[in-house]
């Protein structure tokens, strides 16, 4: 954390040029200066507007599973950060069989794939041809994952998530702090989401819910929060399954993960009980090694645990050395809960849609 208030206070100076440039961005593309492209069925952007973990991922499976489960047809479309694959279109899943591997598909993509059965997931730079290619398909709604900065596809639903514990971070633009764009970006959105939010936190989310409601007073605020759904770990083939909860109720663990902001896990560990041997923070978007395997195990056995627990993202990327670990490894899987209004609210959204199409 010091090093990052380094980084930014270096970086302020050039945070009003950065501000400028995104200012103009933004203009080009409502002025027509560069194509936005409408695509012939309803869009809905999961978003933010700081850098950094704010659950964008659990809001794509929440908005997948329940527009699966009202009888649509969504297919997911990414741009596959931190993914080798370099064609314009990857299909990561067809929404039966998996096909991309996390290091080529990136981690995003790859966990969505293997948890959301029947939805094809797609990355792509250029978003608007993975998400034709998603339509050629069958899909009748697309979710455009991390989409709140990609003005290229104009969209029907536009979802800004702030994470509870976060919120606004310092409230400068980069590079002097953690917003992507100026605040004044925000008039894009539809709906603003915040996620993570918990007893600890309730307070001061609503206080920055009522904030947003002042500053922007036609945008919607929803909360959001999470629990833990179940434990969950890979199969000999390579596979998610679930497990009983007794399994990680007994014995100590090491916690470990590789997301924009691990003490947030940490955090789940505790509130749900879990008895914590040690934690092993990781960079985000890590990628395992037998070499990296060798140093959390390394803590593992100087922390006395007797099993590991990480996230599911990071579960999906550990695959390959499963087989191979001396513990036994589990996942928590989450869930997002929120109020039905909200998930309502994207389906009525979508039949405006149809309806004026």
């Amino acid at each position: 954390m010091k090093t990052t208030a380094l980084y930014f206070a270096l970086g302020r100076p050039l945070s009003p040029l950065y501000s400028v440039a995104m200012r103009l961005r933004e203009a080009g593309y409502r002025r027509g200066i560069f194509a936005t492209h409408r695509l012939d069925a309803p869009v809905i952007s999961v978003g933010n507007l700081t850098m950094g973990g704010t659950g964008k991922t659990p809001m794509v499976q929440y908005l997948a599973r329940f527009l699966q489960a009202s009888g649509l047809h969504p297919a997911v479309i990414s741009r596959g950060y931190g993914g080798t694959a370099k064609e314009k279109v990857n299909l990561v899943s067809d929404g039966n069989r998996l096909l991309l591997n996390a290091r080529t598909a990136g981690d995003e993509p790859r966990f969505l794939a293997e948890t959301l059965p029947g939805i094809p997931v797609f990355t792509g730079i250029v978003r608007r041809l993975p998400a034709q290619a998603a339509l050629e398909m069958g899909a009748d709604v697309l979710l455009l994952d991390d989409g709140f900065q990609h003005l290229q596809i104009a969209r029907d639903v536009n979802l800004v998530l702030f994470g509870a514990d976060r919120l606004a971070g310092n409230s400068r633009v980069f590079p002097g702090g953690e917003l992507r764009e100026p605040v004044a970006a925000l008039h894009r959105a539809t709906g603003f989401v915040l996620t993570g939010v918990h007893a600890g936190n309730k307070e001061r989310a609503e206080q920055f819910a009522t904030l947003l409601k002042e500053k922007f007073p036609r945008i919607p605020v929803a909360l959001t929060g999470y629990r833990v759904e179940r434990p969950v770990r890979l199969s000999t083939q390579g596979s998610i399954e679930t497990v009983d909860i007794d399994l990680v109720a007994r014995g100590r663990c090491l916690g470990f993960c590789g997301i924009a902001h691990p003490h947030l896990f940490r955090s789940t560990m505790e509130r749900h009980g879990l008895n914590l041997a040690g934690f092993y923070p990781l960079d985000d978007h890590q990628h395992y090694s037998s070499t990296g395997i060798e140093k959390i195990m390394a803590r593992a056995h100087q922390a006395g645990a007797d099993f590991l627990v990480t996230t599911e993202k990071d579960l999906v990327k550990l695959a390959g050395f499963a087989a191979q670990l001396p513990l036994p490894l589990f996942g928590l899987r989450m869930q997002m809960s929120a109020d039905p209004h909200f998930a309502e609210s994207i389906l009525t959204a979508i039949q405006s849609w149809q309806k004026h199409r």
